[in-house]
């Protein structure tokens, strides 16, 4: 069965981020032992919305226990369920104004289990919202478009990224792979990973921008490719960054894909970086993935 990725003619095999956009079937139901590792890569609108949505939910679910078992609240209007509701919050918050108390063995139960998920669910949360606080994340700025372009007379693909930080990251270390489908004698389609070797693939101090260039020889992947070749072959550029923030003393990490849709021909990125009149260097985003017609260049150029 063929999915509705598969069924479109300008698919993408990657996400901009790097991530495979691909459904897991046939795994066992085991979501809820992952559950962590899921709220950590959930984004921050949808976490907070679920964990409010949770917090409320069981509020009402245990003002409505109180309200089944009758008149269980001292202080408050008997069948009443907005009392309910504030005294279950004072209670999963433990806060205890001491308006409302319990009345009975039933409601004292409910307060000691209502106290205690109270506990359990502030501990969670705290957790979760700080580790996903805690964690070291780059932030690091591609370019839109890959290019290629002729420097010093040969062809070159070339991409830039920025550190958008004013920390530092240090020995930060790029990689480039391209992926491209292939087929086998035996008629077999394989994606096939070749890793492409830079000009320069470390940068002991990552501050500014990086211009990342690979050389399109004979040796190269890419030698011969024209715009309909790389469409033919499905080529795709996963880069990957790494180095230490030297605010944070911790790794971190950036990448990003391209797809034969961002390979451009015969352009060249416009100039960011500028002297200010104080001798300090401006870096204009405004400019940084804006790109101009260059000389034409052929790959198979020598």
């Amino acid at each position: 069965m063929t999915s509705p990725i598969d069924q479109t003619p300008e698919r993408r095999g990657l996400r901009r981020d790097g991530s495979v956009p691909i459904e897991r079937l046939g795994l066992p139901p085991n979501r809820i032992n992952d559950l962590y590792h899921t709220f950590r890569r959930v984004s921050w609108t949808r976490l907070i919305v679920f964990l409010t949505l949770v917090y409320f939910g069981s509020i009402a679910l245990f003002a409505s226990l109180y309200l089944l078992g009758g008149d269980t609240i001292s202080g408050a209007e008997p069948g009443s369920f907005a009392d309910a509701f504030y005294f279950s919050t004072q209670t999963v918050a433990t806060i205890g104004y001491g308006a409302m108390t319990p009345k009975g063995p039933y409601a004292n139960l409910l307060v000691s289990v209502e106290a205690l998920f109270g506990m359990l669910y502030t501990a969670m949360t705290t957790g979760l919202v700080f580790s996903r606080f805690a964690t070291p994340t780059a932030r690091v700025v591609f370019s839109h478009d890959a290019l290629i372009t002729s420097l010093n007379g040969k062809p070159t693909l070339v991409f830039r990224l920025a550190n958008e930080r004013s920390s530092q990251i240090v020995e930060a270390r790029i990689n480039v792979t391209l992926l491209r489908t292939e087929r086998t004698q035996e008629g077999q389609t394989m994606r096939r990973l070749y890793d492409l070797p830079l000009a320069r693939n470390v940068s002991p101090i990552f501050a500014l921008t990086w211009l990342v260039m690979h050389d399109i020889d004979e040796k190269s992947p890419l030698f011969g490719m024209t715009p309909e070749k790389m469409k033919d072959d499905q080529i795709s550029l996963i880069v990957t960054l790494t180095g230490i923030d030297d605010t944070l003393a911790a790794t971190v990490h950036a990448r990003q894909a391209y797809d034969y849709n961002d390979i451009k021909f015969n352009r060249r990125f416009v100039d960011v970086l500028s002297e200010l009149p104080g001798g300090g260097r401006a870096l204009d985003f405004r400019k940084f993935h804006t790109h101009e017609e260059a000389k034409p260049t052929n790959p198979r150029e020598p």
